[in-house]
């Protein structure tokens, strides 16, 4: 009997062993202010048009299904939410709802977003495209230089125009916007000055009816070429194969716009910027900051339409073009 009890004491003496050992890891977890890779993270997104869009914010929303083979993520999305005082609403509302992510996918939600992370400490906010955390660390700020694409894109405009006119559709002169067309002009330069690019900004990053206006204007005065971005390029496009005129996209592959006239497009690859913010909500730290995506770190690519018959010497010149932005020996001049 009295060697029974000593097996039975030593026995509860390891468990109560085990049990402290147990106690002081989580609590170490807990002073590291990390999480387990396994526990689901919680990632929402607002964006400004449909999750559908072949433009902005189908490019999150495919970055973020890639993200899903690599991490245990939860997503929910809201989109279609244009109007700043929705998505503000959408925005406060992932908070309360606890998700650890929230993406507040457009340069238009800054505004909102600075008046609502300061209430959310705990909460990682991340919004784009921009350059700008408030000051806050909880505030994550991505962006792209979409400027090189753009140059890609124009050097192989350059090549394919007969008339020696090109147009483009621009939404609202801003951020990725504004320099994808800049880096564009700057592309088309690089192989023939002496080629026109007429830019027309409408002022709209959803009024499809008037980039289709906008498209026709160009195409009267000459243009076999055409390029824009956002989600109201679908009006461009549709007025491109109407007149079989050539179109370069960017944010999304917009192949799917015309195949019989998408020469190639430049594409949004979130993955970068939302896994070095998934990584530091992994690693317990928040490091709010400005996260920029080129083509060095893969955060943008080329998607060339396999339907497209593509001359060989133009798309020589297109891998010219990203092989030099690569390595640094062209640089496109945009900021």
């Amino acid at each position: 009997m009295s060697a029974l009890r000593t097996m039975a004491a030593r026995r509860a003496w390891l468990i109560g062993l085990l049990v402290l050992a147990l106690a002081a890891a989580a609590c170490a977890d807990e002073e590291d202010g990390g999480r387990s890779a396994d526990d689901p993270i919680r990632i929402a997104m607002v964006g400004p048009s449909a999750s559908n869009d072949l433009a902005f914010t189908q490019s999150m929303v495919d970055s973020l299904n890639r993200l899903g083979e690599t991490y245990n993520i939860e997503v929910d999305v809201t989109d279609g939410t244009f109007v700043i005082e929705d998505a503000a609403v959408a925005i406060r509302g992932y908070a309360d709802d606890g998700f650890d992510i929230v993406l507040a996918h457009g340069s238009q939600f800054g505004g909102s977003l600075s008046e609502i992370a300061p209430d959310y400490p705990d909460t990682y906010f991340a919004w784009g495209t921009s350059r700008d955390t408030f000051g806050l660390p909880n505030v994550y700020s991505y962006s792209v230089k979409s400027d090189q694409g753009g140059y890609i894109n124009g050097t192989m405009a350059a090549h394919l125009t007969e008339s020696g006119v090109i147009g483009v559709v621009g939404p609202i002169e801003v951020g990725d916007i504004k320099a994808y067309i800049d880096g564009f002009v700057i592309g088309v330069a690089s192989v023939d000055p002496s080629l026109t690019v007429n830019v027309n900004y409408i002022d709209s990053f959803s009024d499809v009816a008037l980039a289709a206006e906008a498209a026709q204007a160009h195409i009267e005065a000459g243009a076999d070429i055409l390029t824009g971005v956002s989600q109201m390029t679908v009006g461009a496009t549709g007025v491109a194969r109407e007149h079989g005129v050539l179109w370069f996209g960017s944010q999304s592959d917009q192949t799917p716009l015309g195949e019989e006239i998408v020469v190639a497009s430049q594409i949004y690859n979130w993955d970068f910027q939302l896994g070095q913010i998934v990584e530091d909500l992994l690693a317990g730290e928040m490091n709010g900051r400005v996260i920029t995506a080129d083509f060095s770190n893969g955060g943008l690519t080329m998607a060339y339409n396999s339907n497209f018959s593509l001359d060989a010497d133009v798309r020589a010149a297109a891998d010219a073009a990203e092989a030099g932005i690569r390595d640094g020996s062209i640089s496109t001049g945009v900021e």
